[in-house]
């Protein structure tokens, strides 16, 4: 049996900000992101699903584009700017992707929602998607299992302009 020893066992002070606030943060060098903001930050908005980088319910922000929490290590977040579920609206003011969602009732248990709003915002600030199709390719990383597909589809094609023109007005 081989006993491994951490140099610095409290951990490592990482800075970031989280939506929209500057954090200073002490974190175990083997702390993933989502478990991070979940257990340490009791930001429960970005779920947990398989935890494996397979299903997006996990999906955030970083530096405006889209990365599976589970799959990332808290430290490797140093200096980087966070967006989750609970930093998307400004205020009481809704996302545009927040309110399309809403129009559409994109979403049924809502398990997976948080992760599509977030990917659906990343993908419309990376500027991918033109058309319908490319929508259903570069959201296919965002499972539902209640199958609201049709109406994600059609809330992301929605609000895409709009948040197209937020994410350019924040680069």
């Amino acid at each position: 049996m081989t006993t491994i020893f951490f140099e610095n066992a409290e951990g490592q002070t990482i800075a970031l900000t989280l939506n929209g606030e500057r954090r200073s943060l002490q974190v175990q060098p083997w702390i993933t992101l989502l478990d991070l903001l979940r257990d340490q930050l009791d930001l429960v908005g970005t779920k947990k699903g398989c935890d494996h980088g397979q299903c997006g319910a996990c999906t955030v922000l970083r530096d405006g584009k889209r990365i599976n929490a589970c799959l990332t290590l808290a430290i490797m977040c140093e200096g980087a700017e966070l967006i989750t579920i609970e930093g998307l609206a400004d205020g009481e003011n809704l996302h545009p992707m927040q309110r399309a969602f809403i129009t559409h009732d994109a979403f049924q248990c809502g398990y997976c929602t948080p992760g599509q709003i977030c990917s659906a915002a990343g993908l419309a600030y990376e500027g991918r998607a033109h058309n319908r199709e490319q929508i259903q390719e570069l959201m296919s990383g965002n499972l539902c299992r209640c199958g609201a597909y049709t109406n994600i589809i059609a809330a992301v094609e929605e609000a895409l302009p709009l948040t197209r023109d937020q994410g350019e007005q924040h680069s």
